[in-house]
């Protein structure tokens, strides 16, 4: 059938209008309304009361992690977060009036925590943990607004985001949404105790520990039931928090309060990478809702036990000494110039009752990533003080990096070698170096 041009310019026609209603509809979705400014309140209108509770909901969230730069004011942004999609830079959230949020409202301040939606409209990307903010009840985000604009007022712009050439353009955040966010409040469950539901309300919202600790597809997005089941977190793994965990049946609340609560537990190592600032924080916690955390955590490494079992210290204590060195000769040498002085098993650090290298899980994980990172980054202590574990990204090659962790594995635990170890540590370097 041959078509006349008749025929082709009503086709034309219903494929413009079907273009322009298809931009409609997208513009429509898109389209976030600007929220009138206010002037920034004084912060005597606050409560303080209200302002205390603040300042411990805003420690759960970590907000000063992220929104302060190294050597930079507190919560005025501009702190480098790399992502798969390039790098994002914090947003100042002090009561500063044009970079900061001094102008929002406490409605403004609600929409961005849970839609994702900035004071002007714009979208903003989900380095901010909306997806889980969402479930922050009316009266918690109201605490957190008031401890935030009773900080100090800073002015500073955060740089231009460096993102994959087309992701810069916000609108389409709203197809990410409405993908992967789902705006739910906070279920209480009435067959569990209220400190189970109360470490679930902190986990699923403001704590948002599914945000390393669940897998994300390759949109960025949590992969649906597959909650707590293990991530990737600024090139650590994030162990699973629930009963997948390899070293699920030696936690218990106890174990898991003293780690989120010190970054150290005598049977597991101490906290590496991202989790060291997450510890530093829980540590000005109050102790009741680092406690309800550990519950709700407990209850998902063990679905199908008592969460109030008697604390169980469980130290693995393997060194076969011997075998390991006759393996990895080199390496026997470089533990006792490197190491021992706080790693051999009758180190003074140990004997204070420091991690065994025998209980540490990294070294026992299946996976070498997070063992490999330790050597690459070293680990800092929570807050700045204690013992702390020296990089050696620079005074050791990729071979002798790996031979030593061969020989560490081969030492103190009982588990098969890791593979291609060498290669690993190259890789992960080179990582740290993008």
């Amino acid at each position: 059938m041959k078509l006349s041009k008749r025929h082709l310019a009503i086709g034309a026609a219903f494929a413009s209008i079907a273009v322009v209603a298809g931009l409609g509809i997208v513009a429509w979705i898109a389209y976030e309304p600007a929220l009138p400014e206010i002037a920034r309140p004084s912060p005597s209108s606050f409560d303080r009361g209200l302002v205390a509770k603040g300042e411990q909901l805003a420690t759960v969230g970590d907000c000063i992690v992220c929104h302060t730069a190294p050597n930079g004011a507190p919560f005025a942004g501009a702190r480098a977060l790399p992502t798969p999609f390039g790098i994002l830079f914090s947003n100042n959230i002090t009561p500063d009036e044009k970079t900061g949020i001094g102008s929002w409202s406490l409605a403004a301040f609600s929409r961005a925590m849970r839609q994702g939606v900035a004071r002007d409209g714009s979208h903003l990307y989900p380095a901010l943990p909306y997806e889980h903010f969402t479930h922050v009840n009316d009266g918690d985000l109201a605490a957190i607004y008031a401890f935030l604009m009773t900080r100090q007022p800073v002015s500073r712009e955060a740089p231009e985001n460096q993102l994959l050439p087309g992701l810069g353009f916000r609108p389409l955040l709203a197809g990410w949404k409405l993908l992967f966010l789902r705006q739910t409040q906070f279920e209480r469950q009435a067959n569990e105790s209220a400190e189970w539901n109360r470490g679930k309300y902190l986990v699923d919202g403001l704590a948002h520990c599914g945000g390393c600790h669940t897998p994300r597809n390759l949109a960025g997005g949590e992969e649906r039931g597959r909650e707590f089941a293990g991530g990737v977190a600024e090139g650590w793994n994030a162990p699973a928090l629930d009963e997948t965990n390899p070293s699920a049946a030696i936690w218990n609340v106890d174990s898991l309060f003293a780690y989120l609560k010190t970054g150290s537990d005598r049977g597991h190592s101490a906290a590496g990478g991202p989790m060291v600032p997450v510890a530093e924080g829980l540590s000005r916690l109050n102790d009741a809702d680092v406690r309800a955390i550990a519950v709700y955590v407990d209850s998902q490494m063990h679905p199908l036990r008592e969460t109030n079992l008697p604390a169980v210290t469980v130290v693995a204590t393997n060194d076969s000494r011997s075998a390991a060195a006759a393996a990895h000769p080199e390496a026997d040498l470089l533990f006792e110039g490197a190491c021992s002085g706080c790693h051999a098993p009758r180190a003074p650090m140990n004997i204070n009752d420091r991690p065994l290298l025998s209980s540490a899980s990294d070294l026992r994980a299946d996976d070498p990533r997070n063992a490999v990172q330790t050597l690459l980054q070293g680990i800092a202590p929570p807050g700045g003080k204690g013992a702390y574990m020296p990089s050696f990204s620079n005074t050791m090659t990729d071979r002798q990096l790996a031979d030593l962790l061969a020989y560490a594995r081969a030492r103190f635990t009982d588990k098969p070698a890791w593979p291609d170890l060498e290669a690993v540590v190259g890789d992960i370097r080179k990582e740290n170096a993008e």
